[in-house]
């Protein structure tokens, strides 16, 4: 076999029409051409966008939420434009398509119906941006930060370092707790009992001590202390008291516990236990009546 006759092999092979699209015929080489004009628009939209991101948004001061979401909308913007350029290129006329997909899409959309939601769910989330990359939220029972908004699922890394894949359908149209959404300022409610033999102004300043002195506890707003009132065995108290990061709301909880716990000792001040009262009652003797047999 020379080299002419395998020249003529792949030639034939490359020429054959294997569909035609709106008097268009699809052949090997022009969907090989498809594909690297594609690919290369992808790849050039994933080169733009990590340029942005690392380069050119940081210099305007965005927040990585906003920087995340001009990224992605640049980034589809351009995929986009290399599909429409790649069927242009080959000669296929996007109004033929237009059809052909809108007839596709009436079959797939009955099995893909899941897919489209949350294809669609994905678009809300970038441009209305209810949850934006690296907000802390909570889905469900799932406490965790927002790692990536893909088209069909959102990715978040939970508090015990776990991925999970949520699907962006459920921040739709089920319930998510953003604590990070606009004012990331979060108040924390710490309730503690003490005991009624206790003086009401050194708990009172206890609790605002300790407060004081965490330094991730906010001046401004103010920690307050409230007497929320009269339990079963102990004054029933709160501190309240804001953070400016809610993704260590845990540990500053903690930080705050411990605290109170060593000022009420340092200042007499008793956390008692649930009493109970039992009153014991001794038995009323019964007269017995003696029968004459």
């Amino acid at each position: 076999m020379t080299f002419e006759s395998v020249y003529q092999f792949f030639a034939k092979f490359f020429a054959v029409t294997l569909v035609t699209v709106k008097d268009t015929p699809i052949t090997p080489v022009s969907i090989i051409i498809f594909l690297l004009i594609f690919i290369s628009f992808l790849f050039l939209a994933s080169l733009i966008s990590t340029l942005l991101r690392r380069r050119v948004f940081p210099r305007f001061h965005l927040e990585e939420g906003m920087q995340y979401n001009l990224a992605r909308a640049i980034r589809y913007l351009i995929g986009i434009t290399g599909a429409v350029v790649a069927f242009q290129f080959i000669g296929i006329d996007l109004s033929g398509l237009a059809v052909i997909f809108g007839l596709l899409s009436v079959g797939i959309g009955f099995g893909l119906q899941n897919v489209t939601s949350n294809f669609v769910a994905g678009i809300i989330l970038l441009f209305e941006r209810p949850i934006a990359v690296g907000d802390r939220i909570t889905v469900g029972e799932t406490e965790g930060d927002v790692m990536e908004i893909n088209m069909r699922a959102t990715m978040i890394r939970s508090i015990d370092n776990i991925t999970i894949i949520v699907p962006n359908s459920e921040f739709i149209s089920g319930r998510v707790t953003n604590w990070s959404h606009g004012d990331k300022k979060v108040r924390l409610n710490i309730d503690v009992g003490v005991s009624y033999t206790s003086d009401l102004e050194t708990v009172l300043r206890c609790l605002n001590e300790v407060a004081a002195e965490n330094e991730k506890v906010l001046k401004n707003p103010r920690p307050v202390v409230h007497f929320m009132g009269f339990g079963d065995s102990s004054w029933n108290m709160r501190l309240r008291c804001w953070i400016a990061d809610p993704k260590v709301h845990w540990q500053v909880k903690s930080d705050i516990n411990c605290a109170i716990v060593m000022k009420f000792r340092e200042n007499g001040v008793e956390i008692p236990y649930p009493q109970r009262d039992l009153h014991m009652r001794s038995p009323i003797p019964l007269p017995l009546r003696e029968e004459n047999g």
